[in-house]
């Protein structure tokens, strides 16, 4: 067994709600989150001195390595969790006096009929509970016992992710509630929601961590990356964020007064072939336009050098990444999308007539361009055509799920940082969000055993093995990784970007005139789709979700690494 907790001995009373806002902070802050001057502890009004004192501290400096060190850090209400240890049962106990953004007390039986929800509706990212717990009780007002199926190695990640959060009872207990505002205990309430327009945050005085600098956040939905460049240029917003085009980038970076930050990010793009769908169910077709695909054109001319090739679904960077694609087709390998093709029983007079859908602002403005030039490579093999088509991104989503579009473009952003997330959400049952499009029993098997092994050499053997598999199966293709870009106005400070690809709005400020300006405006190409945990399985409302919610577990911002939310220790045994 191994816990961890962030109460000493001497602190183990109830906190009231001034006691746990003045002791706002982040663990070693000044140190972790580099870049960010101050730290994020001088983010937060009120913010004490904490203790220190040594801990056993888990830090991944990259997505592939991780270094374990002792050293002296500063112990606030938020500190690095502890390695993991794999078991079929974690005992999760929370913080001493949480509460909801309305003040409602928040106690373990909030989680345990949060979670509830996720099983009953059954909604895309129900895979996450119902994939990997037997049961989930409430022992008392404070913990929380999981019952895993199986010992899974990244359980505490799962714990961070939205399908966890414990939402405001105002949440229908039994139905999506896509609209409800009430949100849960996060850093930021909603006082304001305008769908497609406006959505107006303030800062939650309740939350455990303190009070935000930034008193109130705007986020503002654009039609598209023009429009969002233009507010960003005339001042109309503070900070252009999803979606920008890669000439806008380019622009950008030599306008005065406005400043680009970039950073190495786990975004990857895939081609989805439905292999329930006719001519999909094909093996030999999905091979021929996986190989025909040229990757490098791709990224150097729609993407502008801001995506590079990706030839495997786990990115590069990460553990265990292989490049089974090309080593199973190679670039740009006409010849055997030819030959193929040929087995297949086309022709040059017999050919093949397929559909390729996209959304056309989810991924921004450059999206119709990425399926213009895959058109163009797949037609260029002489046996095929393609004609483009495409819907919105709710509509899209829905298309998909009900199997009505046999290839389609996706991205995919990290729920939690592990080769699984990149691999086992979209198989069999947990593929259900793409309508089920990539059945294996062969491939089901692996990834349950990658998930329960130990050592991180056992995982890398098997997932290599996956991969491959992956590139045989060519029902799910790769083909670009991206870059983190966003554009902001002089004098905002606290922008961290970092491989979990989400924005932390409360660590971001604006100074104005020598003080912290009251309010700052992030604008969005994005939607959101579903406020409700339950259901919402997309990346940008997943953001928000971060931003008015908490889990037991999250991220610390400019880190892979793993810290306590709303929980304060928890046991696997």
């Amino acid at each position: 067994m191994v816990e961890e907790s962030i109460m000493g001995a001497n602190e183990r009373r109830k906190l009231t709600r001034r006691e746990a806002l003045s002791t706002a902070g982040k663990v070693a802050a000044g140190v972790i989150v580099a870049g960010i001057a101050g730290g994020v502890a001088g983010y937060f009004a009120g913010s004490a001195t904490a203790p220190t004192t040594t801990v056993t501290e888990t830090r991944r400096e990259t997505i592939a390595t991780t270094i374990i060190s002792t050293k002296t850090v500063t112990v606030s209400p938020t500190v690095t969790a502890p390695p993991p240890v794999v078991g079929k049962e974690c005992i999760v106990k929370l913080r001493p006096g949480l509460y909801f953004a309305d003040g409602t007390p928040l106690t373990a039986h909030d989680v345990v009929r949060s979670i509830d929800r996720v099983a009953k509706i059954e909604g895309d990212p129900a895979w996450f509970v119902l994939d990997f717990l037997d049961d989930w009780k409430a022992l008392d007002d404070n913990t929380v016992k999981f019952t895993l199926k199986e010992p899974v190695a990244f359980f505490p990640a799962l714990l961070a992710v939205p399908t966890y959060f414990p939402v405001h009872p105002a949440y229908k207990p039994d139905e999506i509630d896509s609209d409800q505002t009430a949100g849960g205990a996060g850093p930021h309430k909603i006082i304001k929601w305008t769908r497609d327009v406006e959505l107006v945050l303030e800062s939650n005085p309740y939350w455990f961590a303190g009070m935000p600098k930034t008193k109130q956040v705007i986020v503002k939905f654009y039609k598209d990356a023009t429009a969002l460049r233009m507010a960003l240029e005339a001042g109309e917003v503070d900070i252009a964020w999803r979606t920008l085009r890669p000439t806008d980038i380019q622009d950008l970076k030599k306008k005065e007064g406005i400043e680009v930050l970039e950073a190495p990010g786990g975004a990857i793009r895939y081609i989805v072939f439905n292999m329930h769908i006719p001519p999909f169910d094909d093996p030999r077709v999905r091979k021929a336009l996986a190989a025909a695909l040229d990757r490098k054109a791709i990224c150097e001319k729609v993407y502008l050098g801001t995506y590079e090739p990706l030839y495997s679904m786990v990115p590069m960077g990460m553990w265990s990444h292989k490049d089974s694609f090309k080593e199973k087709y190679g670039d740009r390998n006409l010849e055997l999308a030819r030959k193929l093709l040929e087995e297949a029983g086309y022709s040059s007079s017999n050919k093949l007539k397929i559909e390729l859908w996209y959304t056309p602002t989810h991924y921004g403005d450059t999206e119709v361009d990425v399926a213009t030039m895959i058109k163009q490579q797949w037609e260029e093999i002489g046996m095929v055509e393609v004609e483009l088509k495409s819907a919105e991104w709710t509509t899209y989503l829905d298309y998909t799920r009900n199997r009505m579009l046999g290839a389609s473009l996706y991205g995919w952003y990290p729920d939690y940082i592990d080769p699984d997330d990149y691999t086992s959400p979209f198989v069999n049952e947990a593929g259900r969000w793409l309508g089920n499009a990539y059945v294996s029993e062969e491939l089901g098997k692996l990834l349950v055993e990658a998930r329960t092994k130990t050592s991180i050499e056992e995982r890398t053997t098997l997932y290599e093995r996956i991969q491959d598999i992956w590139a045989e199966d060519a029902v799910i293709v790769p083909f670009a990784q991206g870059k983190l870009e966003i554009a902001y106005r002089k004098g905002i400070k606290g922008v961290v970007l970092d491989p979990t690809l989400l924005l932390r709005y409360w660590l971001i400020y604006k100074e104005e005139g020598g003080r912290i300006a009251d309010r700052i405006i992030i604008g969005v190409t994005d939607k959101v789709t579903d406020l409700d945990p339950a259901n919402a399985y997309d990346f940008f409302t997943w953001e928000i979700l971060n931003n008015i919610m908490t889990g037991m577990m999250r991220y610390i911002p400019g880190t892979t690494e793993l810290e306590f939310g709303l929980a304060a220790s928890y046991s696997l045994v």
